[in-house]
């Protein structure tokens, strides 16, 4: 067993804690790894999301040596066993957890900067991260949200030793794994990607957590889109996405991209191209014009909110040729745009009007499309690439295939928003 990543980690605890949809529940994401794992719990649970910051004291001379753990508001986990063997003194223990106060000062500035913490008193906190080793971490987060009040705390893990109930003992009410291998060494060991979550991950997490869901006016305000709008409070541009066939806002894909969006301090705009009634006339589904036609409207909206930010397109499927039908638009003002395996081909004669750089991404073994997307490219009116990722089918399901993608994509966007004015 293995999982993709810390992302694909979350969905399937999610599955584990869906009976707590509803209630009043925080979810807690452990820094810096458990806030990926901890996003898509809090998204699937349609709860609060907000950071844990819990620092493991390391043995002075073996750091990756787990001695015990502090959280930020005092909670401490000793490992008596470990100090004692260790010959770790007081002193000693005294001088790591200062070092370790300082880091968590920081990454508290680094991620709330003004914002209180979320309140638990009284809630159901569900600490999560990205799996247990010594439990150190994970106790001293549940000791923390039982000192500020909270009323019951469930410790959610996607893979942990077989014995980790032991470890943790009676600092949680609940403890949630879908995974408990007889082989567990390490918690990277069932990762297929386990890069080190940065800061700004962090962040952008957070800050998509905070994002609002909006509405957004359409056919003269006879239709009302439904929307997800994340703006990092050091944005350089905004991503609007349009979606493909049969997806919506909350496609799993396009969510990855705008999290590494995100991450680089790019704002993102997620809506629902159709009303639920809509979409059920499949032909809508594929009537690119109406499209595009709704994905201007979201960006005229989308220019009077953030009316400081240069504005992009990213487009997947038939919502690539929404995108670029929508851009050659005269008063459309997009900067840059991104197809994701799409038809730009469905555009027709409008990509001649494209001035845009358009960066064109498809798969290696998706061969009709890379022909579409070649003749596409051929009359565009502005800028273009075409990129192959090798071996990614479609949907880009391979590991690593999307992340090359939101690599892709967030390049482009850095390099041709930072060039771009504002939308006005």
């Amino acid at each position: 067993m293995s999982y993709a990543d810390r992302r694909a980690a979350g969905q399937r605890l999610a599955q584990d804690l869906l009976g707590l949809r509803g209630q009043d529940v925080v979810v807690i994401g452990l820094s810096r790894g458990g806030v990926p794992v901890a996003t898509q719990v809090a998204r699937a649970l349609d709860a609060p999301l907000d950071v844990g910051l819990v620092r493991k004291l390391g043995v002075p001379y073996h750091p990756e040596l787990a001695m015990g753990a502090i959280s930020e508001d005092g909670a401490r986990v000793i490992n008596d066993e470990v100090v004692r063997s260790s010959r770790i003194t007081e002193s000693e223990i005294a001088e790591v957890e200062e070092a370790e106060r300082a880091e968590m000062a920081r990454r508290a500035e680094a991620y709330r900067g003004r914002r209180g913490r979320v309140e638990v008193r009284g809630r159901t906190a569900v600490i999560v991260d990205d799996g247990i080793a010594t439990a150190a971490t994970a106790r001293a987060a549940c000791r923390s949200a039982r000192a500020r009040g909270a009323a019951r705390i469930v410790l959610a893990v996607p893979v942990a030793p077989r014995d980790w109930a032991r470890r943790v003992g009676d600092d949680a009410d609940e403890l949630v794994c879908p995974e408990t291998p007889r082989d567990f060494m390490a918690v990277g060991q069932f990762y297929e990607d386990f890069a080190p979550t940065t800061d700004a991950e962090v962040v952008a997490c957070l800050d998509r957590a905070r994002g609002g869901e909006v509405g957004i006016p359409a056919e003269g305000g006879a239709v009302m889109l439904s929307g997800e709008l994340t703006v990092p409070a050091e944005a350089t541009g905004l991503v609007i996405f349009a979606h493909g066939s049969g997806s919506s806002r909350h496609s799993p894909r396009n969510r990855f991209v705008a999290d590494a969006l995100n991450a680089a301090n790019l704002g993102t705009l997620l809506f629902d191209l159709l009303t639920a009634d809509e979409e059920r006339d499949r032909g809508n589904v594929f009537n690119v014009q109406l499209l595009a036609r709704r994905l201007g409207e979201a960006t005229r909206w989308a220019a009077g909110r953030v009316t400081d930010l240069p504005l992009g397109f990213f487009g997947a499927s038939t919502g690539a040729a929404a995108a670029l039908w929508a851009a050659a638009e005269p008063g459309v003002a997009v900067s840059a745009v991104v197809s994701r395996g799409g038809r730009p081909d469905l555009a027709g004669e409008r990509l001649a009007q494209v001035t845009a750089p358009t960066l064109l991404i498809v798969g290696g073994r998706d061969e009709l499309v890379i022909d579409l997307n070649r003749g596409a490219q051929a009359v565009l009116g502005g800028p273009s690439r075409l990129e192959v990722v090798p071996g990614a089918t479609h949907l880009f399901e391979e590991p690593g295939a999307l992340s090359e993608v939101a690599q892709l994509a967030r390049d482009w966007f850095l390099t041709h928003l930072a060039a771009a004015p504002a939308a006005r």
